[in-house]
């Protein structure tokens, strides 16, 4: 078993966690980063619940906590107006500045934002200023949570409260631009701007120079590209854009790539770039030991990235968890695809969302489902905000909508509002089971049992497998109870059942439709052991060389 660099040394106070520019994709000069510790000795952007929070073990959690600090604006950092950015909050949130509440929001996956320009009063570099954040999160389990449980244990993981991505500071003029969208062709891109300016310098650059500059009259428009340079995982070019008007600029950067379903040979395929492609991919619940939704700093992400790439993995499903953006930025940069779930809200049903359709009874009308209205809503609202704020990052290819039937209604209602805002991408209506007719794909999930491939006029893809567990002493998180679908003794062993599970439910398909599989997953996660490196990242538990090996049959 291989060794890889400790992730879980401790955070030296001298340095914030979480720095760097958090909205990669639509920088500005503008930037104060409020992350660090606050007070009575919390850490932002931890969980409450992480050890990587400052806040006391020996205390429960409570269902609100109120968030403090002081902060002081610059002179020269005032432009017209002042936006306040909190990228995650779960669940509940009450934002006030100098006393007056400037914003509330509810969901604790998404970010928000505030012009707190009125609040800070006339000549605001003068004082010094206070935020109050006030969080409530009880686990309402209307609005999205994941894995998360105030019964941990299994497949369930320890909830988190409170502020979970960064918050930061930033200053427009009046007429700012508030969005760039950005869609890529094999040559050329289309680009949407939020903005009331009549004009756009638009500049294109990469290692080789300028590739493009001009004037736009229009907020939409096109920029063809002369000799493109394609993104892929294996080369993943990336070209960066400035858009400058009269009183903004923003730099962003994008990716040459498409994603697409056509019929190859008479079998139906995904093509990337044109071209059938195989995603080779491992289940990410995006879980960590100190920091519960967070790694102890950006690099974690990357470490994790380069792991897989070793591993000759290309994809990562992002299960039901939206991460920040340094995430996606990192896979943008190192040619890591991603297929995004949905944050699941509403019931959990054992007996009928697991065990009977484990058994095989994989069939209902999601649109007789009683789910709440207000929980359909929710869900709406939260799917629609995901594919806004992620539309931009080349590495996403792939969206799931409802995993295993949690929650699941009206799937086919679902998918139609997904492609009405991004035709660009697959759609995964139901993973698992509980299929409808709207989807792109057909999604199947085995763990036990005998998988039985079936011929369709969709690509397959095997969306979740595998599981198969090793427990390493000393790097166990609880090592009185394990939770996995097949325990090994040794590497070499969990090494031989993968590969073997590999050879069994994928590659005999290939040349039928098979066109891409999720093993699960990348690391232990609290009482899971079933990872391919266990959940402080310290030991990688399969044999690298042979994992190559088996990636190398699987291309297409």
């Amino acid at each position: 078993m291989a060794k890889f660099s400790s992730l879980t040394t401790d955070l030296r106070p001298d340095i914030v966690p979480f720095y760097k520019y958090p909205r990669p994709q639509m920088k500005r000069d503008s930037y104060i980063c409020l992350n660090g510790t606050w007070d009575r000795g919390i850490t932002v952007p931890f969980p409450l619940e992480s050890r990587l929070s400052g806040f006391d073990p020996a205390k429960p959690v409570p269902d609100t906590y109120m968030y403090t600090r002081e902060f002081e604006i610059p002179r020269s950092f005032i432009k017209d107006r002042i936006l306040l950015h909190i990228d995650a909050a779960d669940r509940l949130a009450k934002v006030y500045v100098d006393d007056i509440l400037t914003v509330t929001h509810e969901g604790g996956y998404l970010p928000f934002e505030a012009d707190i320009t009125e609040a800070l009063g006339p000549d605001p570099w003068n004082r010094t200023h206070s935020l109050r954040v006030e969080v409530t999160d009880g686990l309402d389990t209307n609005y999205p949570y994941g894995k998360q449980s105030k019964n941990r244990g299994g497949m369930w993981y320890t909830p988190v409260t409170g502020i979970w991505k960064s918050v930061w500071l930033e200053s427009v003029p009046k007429d700012y631009i508030r969005n760039i969208e950005i869609t890529p062709t094999l040559d050329s891109i289309s680009v949407d701007v939020e903005s009331t300016a009549d004009s756009f310098k638009i500049e294109v650059s990469d290692e080789t120079g300028i590739v493009y500059s001009g004037i736009k009259t229009n907020s939409y428009f096109h920029v063809r590209l002369d000799n493109p340079h394609l993104w892929t995982p294996d080369d993943p070019h990336l070209y960066d854009i400035t858009i400058t008007t009269d009183t903004d600029s923003v730099s962003s950067y994008f990716g040459l790539r498409t994603v697409s379903v056509d019929t190859v040979d008479r079998v139906p395929r995904i093509l990337l770039n044109g071209k059938p492609f195989f995603f080779h991919g491992v289940l990410d619940q995006g879980y960590w030991p100190e920091g519960i939704f967070l790694p102890n700093s950006e690099e974690g992400y990357i470490e994790d990235i380069k792991l897989l790439k070793s591993l000759g993995f290309n994809t990562i499903r992002k299960h039901i968890k939206v991460e920040p953006e340094c995430f996606y930025e990192a896979c943008d940069r190192m040619g890591m695809l991603v297929f995004q779930d949905m944050v699941n809200n509403g019931k959990y049903r054992y007996m009928h969302d697991t065990i009977l359709p484990t058994l095989g009874d994989k069939k209902m009308n999601d649109t007789r489902t009683h789910v709440p209205d207000e929980v359909r809503t929710i869900f709406t609202k939260h799917m629609e905000d995901t594919v806004a704020q992620l539309y931009n990052h080349p590495c996403i290819v792939y969206y799931t909508i409802f995993n295993e039937g949690w929650g699941q209604f009206e799937s086919d209602m679902m998918y139609e509002i997904i492609k009405s805002m991004d035709r660009t991408r697959i759609v995964d209506s139901a993973s698992g089971w509980f299929k409808q007719k709207e989807s792109d794909v057909e999604s199947e999930h085995t763990y036990y049992g005998t998988y039985r491939f079936k011929d369709s006029d969709k690509p397959t893809i095997l969306s979740e497998f595998g599981g198969y567990t090793l427990k390493v002493p000393g790097h166990v998180f609880n090592p009185g109870k394990t939770y996995g679908y097949g325990a090994c003794r040794n590497s070499e062993e969990l090494t031989d059942k993968i590969i073997a599970k590999y050879h069994q439910v994928v590659t005999p398909y290939i040349s039928r439709g098979m066109c891409g599989s999720i093993y699960t997953q990348i690391s232990d996660v609290e009482d899971e052991i079933n990872g391919l490196v266990t959940y402080d990242r310290e030991i990688c538990k399969v044999n690298a060389d042979r994992m190559r090996k088996l990636a190398e049959e699987l291309r297409v």
